[in-house]
């Protein structure tokens, strides 16, 4: 479970170390972290029973839990990394700064992993807030004057909306006393007064409806599609903007 989400970042930092200067290489690696995450993830699927739940918390706080629903997530997640990079080769034929396009790629696929595979929502929001900033170079891959006004865009709502979903977050579990998914729900209904409750649900819908661009924070969208690459827009919209749904 944790091979799938610090196996892109460690890919990551290698290729970017080792393999800057040379594209071709890096492609190939990361190429490569794509498809053993696929087939991790299978493995996963197989190997582990319906109705069973794996648990485990690191780093004295990050906690992460895999079942049979995010199971299926990473699952669509890892296929869509894999066919995207397959198909980035031939997208970008003759350009150059790649070694940053594919860094970052595998950035964002393991803080989304852990996004997915999250126990509690500050997990969640951890990762979240490494994918929003890690899949902010797509936008400005090419460099252009409009992709690099949408990538302003882009930053700023992922900002706001991190700062937005932080404080939810915090009032959340000074209310509560945890943040943890399978306990949330039951703490809820022990309360009396549940108007912090819909104070801070307000914050946090704010903060992760922006990435899912929700109406009225939808305001990136229209402006990071046109300009981003079109492996990394069929990411966006078939994977980031879902996780700001989950």
């Amino acid at each position: 479970m944790l091979l799938s989400v610090f196996m892109p970042f460690a890919a990551a930092a290698a290729g970017m170390a080792a393999l800057r200067k040379n594209e071709n290489k890096f492609y190939v690696m990361f190429l490569g972290t794509c498809v053993l995450q696929f087939a991790l993830c299978v493995f996963i699927a197989l190997r582990i029973p319906d109705g069973t739940g794996l648990s485990l918390r690191i780093c004295g706080g990050l906690g992460f839990v895999l079942d049979g629903f995010r199971k299926i997530y990473m699952l669509i997640i890892s296929f869509m990394w894999m066919i995207s990079a397959l198909f980035s080769h031939d997208y970008f034929r003759g350009e150059e700064e790649l070694s940053r396009y594919y860094f970052f790629s595998l950035m964002t696929l393991g803080a989304i992993s852990g996004v997915f595979l999250a126990d509690d929502l500050m997990t969640a929001l951890v990762f979240f807030e490494i994918m929003s900033f890690a899949s902010c170079p797509w936008v400005v891959q090419e460099e252009s004057r409009d992709a690099l006004k949408a990538g302003e865009t882009y930053l700023a709502v992922a900002v706001i909306g991190g700062l937005a979903a932080l404080m939810g977050l915090m009032l959340l579990y000074s209310t509560l006393g945890t943040l943890s998914l399978g306990e949330i729900y039951e703490r809820s209904l022990a309360l009396a007064d549940r108007r912090i409750l819909y104070i801070s649900g307000g914050l946090i819908l704010f903060g992760f409806g922006a990435k899912a661009g929700m109406f009225p924070l939808h305001i990136w969208l229209p402006k990071a599609h046109p300009v981003a690459p079109s492996p990394a827009s069929a990411l966006l919209s078939g994977v980031l903007t879902k996780a700001g749904v989950w």
